[in-house]
């Protein structure tokens, strides 16, 4: 089979986590989202991240989560498993990750602290020393890498690229150059990773910066790829319409309440047909008006195209 590396080309698919009415795990209507998602095209999943809720699952959890997604999936497209916390624990759920079958790894910021560059090169050196499976740094919140560091761990051979979740183009595209000056022949891949990430995208398709994730692609497919065409094919006219019908007033609508990025996204999901349930502690529910706010928003969109 091809290296990750090279089979990540098109939307990226981050499924939220299913919970049952009690809070617990719910897999059978996690598969149903995750196979639903295939069929309309994803180009791979990433499971148990930041919209599935990574923080909030136990171990036992976390691996039956991706494992749940390699057998929906049967190889179809890649499975990448998210990896966070400290180093000792980020290395329980990579050992947890290859244990269920994951393709690779979305290495997601250390716990709270806010590290040195070495620290930052210390703790991804030491997850990627300690698996097969290939990594991608997610560079957010306290996870602030400079160029130097990223060509440092581009050397490291499972390291395959760099998730910018910072929103600063300049660091981004002095970053690009680094790695390509230092490493002209070593594919290394890179990806817009802010939340709704079509806000950005004709930005960052500028610095040629396409593969992204997006969280509207769990609710309401038919926009997320309908912008995704778009974007990728130069039809900057409907790319335009969707964002200012569409993604600017999704993304005023996401600012209004703390955790919107994940508790919304899952509301969309319900309002898709699917019921996946209520997001955990810490996060809350959003409020009932911004939730209907959203349905009209979906409506409206769907007009544009």
């Amino acid at each position: 089979m091809p290296a990750l590396v090279d089979r990540l080309d098109g939307l990226l698919f981050f499924p939220v986590t299913a919970f049952a009415p009690d809070g617990a795990l719910d897999l059978t209507t996690f598969r149903a989202h995750v196979r639903a998602r295939i069929d309309d095209g994803a180009a791979a999943v990433f499971a148990a991240c930041g919209t599935g809720e990574y923080h909030a699952l136990g171990l036992d959890e976390y691996e039956a989560v991706i494992a749940a997604a390699v057998e929906e999936t049967a190889g179809a497209v890649p499975v990448v498993a998210g990896i966070g916390h400290g180093t000792a624990l980020a290395l329980e759920f990579v050992r947890r990750a290859e244990r269920a079958g994951a393709d690779g790894l979305l290495a997601l910021p250390p716990y709270l602290v806010k590290p040195s560059q070495a620290g930052l090169l210390r703790h991804y050196t030491e997850l990627a020393e300690a698996t097969r499976l290939e990594i991608i740094i997610y560079a957010r919140d306290n996870a602030v890498l400079d160029p130097e560091t990223v060509v440092r761990l581009a050397e490291l051979p499972n390291v395959v690229g760099y998730k910018d979740g910072l929103g600063d183009v300049d660091r981004m595209q002095r970053i690009i150059s680094a790695v390509r000056t230092a490493h002209p022949d070593r594919p290394f891949r890179y990806f817009n990773g802010l939340p709704t990430a079509e806000l950005t995208g004709l930005a960052y398709r500028g610095i040629g910066v396409t593969l992204y994730s997006s969280a509207v692609f769990c609710f309401a497919p038919d926009l997320a790829l309908a912008f995704h065409a778009a974007l990728n094919g130069g039809d900057d006219e409907t790319a335009n319409r969707l964002l200012d019908g569409f993604f600017r007033p999704l993304v005023e609508l996401r600012n209004l309440g703390s955790g919107y990025a994940v508790s919304l996204v899952k509301a969309g999901v319900r309002l898709d047909g699917l019921d996946v349930g209520e997001v955990r502690s810490p996060l809350t529910e959003p409020a009932a008006e911004h939730v209907s706010q959203l349905a009209d928003l979906i409506k409206h969109g769907r007009t544009l195209l």
